[in-house]
């Protein structure tokens, strides 16, 4: 397992230093639709969908909507009110995400075997993760093209840190349960390692004086970005667990699909990007 995750960090992660600080924006963007779209397809085995005309229709219907949402040109600041409502609306769902969590498996006679509600699931999740990520990466960007890039770049350092103090932190001396219904490998112990480490990360970097926000607005955006991205993690296991599967796909060998690997982030960057960039 160790050996997997090393693997992955040493092949993800200089391609999406790549994608972050060399990608033009409209290539970056499109990249991230092209993300979403797999993702879109990996969750249909949440919806129980198996034939590939099926999936198909499915993953091109979101893929254009998202097209759609990033084409829409800034006249009358209507594309920023739209990514205001939607990148909002992940608090809300995030919200509802918890209280599903926390009830399992109980709270999935409201979902489980309702299609409509699991695809407004799909929405929640993933069209707020692209309005953030492009939010972020498009931060003063005829000003300074890297700063978008710095900023996403630490959320992903937030997620990566959250997951990998937890990941260790557990393995050592974890012993009580985080949330055993749902991931009974995920422990508290782990859980307050993974989010000391971020925490600690998010001070540090704020000492740099990079971000020129409040500290305020700072610490409590990255806190709650930490918080919520271990939510994501457990939504996710929560809707695998309710499919009977063990991953969301296999697109990343022994290592599982997308989702498998950007969970934390779909909670994480838009929760990170609402609080610092609309709310606070």
């Amino acid at each position: 397992m160790l050996i997997h995750r090393i693997l992955t960090a040493l092949i993800l992660i200089p391609l999406v230093i790549i994608a972050l600080f060399f990608a033009p924006l409209s290539i970056f963007s499109y990249l991230i639709i092209t993300v979403c779209g797999i993702a879109a397809w990996e969750w249909t085995n949440f919806l129980a969908i198996t034939k590939p005309l099926h999936k198909i229709v499915f993953t091109f219907s979101v893929v254009i909507l998202l097209v759609l949402v990033y084409l829409i040109p800034n006249m009358e600041l209507i594309k920023y009110r739209l990514f205001h409502y939607i990148i909002c609306i992940s608090i809300m769902w995030w919200l509802v995400a918890l209280l599903l969590v926390i009830g399992y498996p109980n709270s999935a006679k409201y979902w489980a075997n309702s299609q409509p509600i699991k695809l407004l699931f799909a929405f929640f999740t993933l069209f707020p993760f692209f309005v953030g990520m492009i939010e972020l990466r498009s931060l003063n960007y005829a000003f300074n093209p890297y700063i978008g890039a710095v900023w996403l770049l630490y959320v992903f350092v937030l997620v990566w840190a959250t997951d990998t103090g937890a990941y260790f932190v557990g393995r050592a001396i974890g012993k009580r349960k985080l949330a055993a219904k749902v991931s009974p490998g995920k422990t508290i112990e782990g859980f307050l390692g993974g989010v000391g480490s971020a925490i600690l990360i998010s001070v540090f970097v704020y000492l740099t004086g990079y971000f020129q926000i409040s500290f305020m607005n700072f610490i409590l955006s990255s806190l709650l970005a930490i918080l919520v991205s271990v939510l994501g993690d457990l939504t996710e296991s929560m809707f695998k667990r309710e499919a009977g599967i063990k991953d969301s796909g296999n697109i990343i060998p022994g290592h599982g699909g997308i989702l498998d690997r950007i969970d934390s982030l779909t909670a994480a960057v838009p929760i990170f990007t609402a609080l610092s960039l609309h709310i606070f």
